[in-house]
């Protein structure tokens, strides 16, 4: 199987101030969004293994782009979703956004240990989800629960599925809830 891609959309958000914190160097929230046709609309209840199949290629592209949308900004967080056109099933969206879809970007992204925070739905052209990001090495670095809001004008059409892929530079930056720190996860990283 092959996935006909139809358009790839980025979304580039630069917060310099939030609450009672402005900061020279922005916090970057980036994601983006391959919309591709629906090779299983009016299926329901088929075996999605082809897609699958399929997905770590799409990955391969989502990683290479994501690379050049975030720049020079280091990505700490991460997680993806998708959007699927009312004439297929959510999950059709799951089967494309495996681990098998996910490896290739934790590679592109040089390394990854964190599982990656995901929501799916079925939507209409222009519908919005919230995507949930987490720290990429570890689930526990409070600082990086956060999120980014993404909508696609004309997108999904019916027979059409958005995955989505998003990623931040850093901390919210207005965080102050303790816990472990990016600091700390990398120092551990360089002593393993």
């Amino acid at each position: 199987m092959d996935l006909s891609i139809r358009r790839i959309v980025t979304q580039v958000d630069d917060l310099y101030e939030e609450g009672a914190t402005r900061v020279q160097t922005p916090l970057r929230k980036a994601a983006v969004i391959f919309i591709v046709e629906n090779p299983y609309v009016g299926t329901k209840g088929s075996d999605l293994t082809p897609l699958i199949e399929v997905s770590p290629e799409l990955g391969k592209r989502v990683g290479e782009k994501l690379l050049a949308v975030m720049g020079d900004h280091e990505i700490q967080g991460y997680g993806k979703g998708g959007l699927v056109g009312i004439g297929g099933e959510a999950e059709h969206a799951n089967a494309l956004l495996t681990t098998a879809f996910a490896n290739p970007i934790r590679d592109a992204i040089g390394g990854a240990d964190a599982w990656i925070s995901s929501f799916q739905k079925l939507a209409c052209p222009g519908d919005k989800i919230d995507i949930p990001m987490n720290h990429k090495d570890d689930v526990y670095v409070r600082s990086h629960y956060d999120g980014m809001t993404v909508s696609v004008a004309g997108a999904p059409q019916a027979d059409e599925i958005a995955v989505i892929f998003c990623a931040s530079s850093g901390k919210r930056l207005n965080w102050r809830v303790g816990g472990l720190t990016h600091e700390e996860v990398v120092a551990r990283k360089a002593s393993d």
